[in-house]
C-alpha cells in the first residue's frame, strides 16, 4: 500500500463480538497509518479495562463506558489526532452517542459469526460465559445490536486481514479522509 496523507482527523470505530477481529484490524490499521507518518491513537477495550478494571458489564455500565471512550475519542479528533477505537460496544444507543460526538466518524462492523468467534476464543471467555461464570457476556447471555448503517461491514471469517484493510482504506479514501501520496 502506498503512503497515506490525512485530509482531516477522524474516528474509526470497530464494533463486533469478542474474537471477531476488531483489535487485529485496529492494530494493523494503526501500524499502516503510523508508517505513513500520521498521528493516531488507539483506544482498545481490553487495554482500557486493564487501566479501569472496576468498569462493569451491565447494559448501563457498558453504555456509560462507551460514551466516556467516545467523548475521549472526540477530544483527540478535535486536536488533530486520528482515533482508532476497538470496543465490542454492543448497543446502538452508545454507538449513536459516539457518532454524534465526533466530526468524522467511521463505524466498522466486524460481522464475524458467533461460532467463528467462539473457535478463536484464546482467553476461554465464551466457555466461561456458557458455564455461567461470566455474566452479561455479549453473544451468550447479552445481546449485540447489529449496527443499522455502518460505513463498513467486514466478516473476518471470509476475508483476510489484508483484504479487510484494503476495504477500510478504500472507504477512507472515498470519504476523503485519507489519500494516497
Amino acid at each position: 500500500m502506498k503512503t497515506m496523507m490525512c485530509n482531516t482527523p477522524f474516528v474509526i470505530w470497530f464494533t463486533g463480538l469478542s474474537g471477531s477481529g476488531k483489535s487485529t484490524l485496529a492494530d494493523r490499521l494503526s501500524e499502516k497509518l503510523k508508517e505513513s507518518g500520521l498521528k493516531c491513537e488507539q483506544l482498545d477495550g481490553d487495554l482500557v479495562r486493564n487501566v479501569f478494571p472496576e468498569t462493569g458489564f451491565s447494559r448501563n455500565e457498558r453504555n456509560a463506558h462507551i460514551k466516556r471512550m467516545g467523548f475521549l475519542a472526540s477530544i483527540l479528533e478535535r486536536n488533530g489526532i486520528i482515533v482508532i477505537a476497538s470496543f465490542i460496544s454492543p448497543y446502538e444507543e452508545s454507538r449513536t452517542f459516539v457518532r454524534n460526538q465526533c466530526r468524522n466518524f467511521v463505524e466498522v462492523y466486524i460481522s464475524t459469526p458467533l461460532k467463528v468467534c467462539e473457535k478463536r476464543d484464546v482467553k476461554g471467555l465464551y466457555k466461561k460465559a456458557r458455564k455461567g461464570e461470566i455474566e452479561f457476556f455479549t453473544g451468550v447471555d447479552d445481546l449485540y445490536e447489529v449496527p443499522v448503517l455502518p460505513e463498513i461491514t467486514i466478516d473476518t471469517a471470509s476475508e483476510s486481514v489484508e483484504k479487510s484493510l484494503e476495504q477500510i482504506f478504500n472507504k477512507l479514501i472515498s470519504l476523503n479522509l485519507v489519500k494516497k501520496r
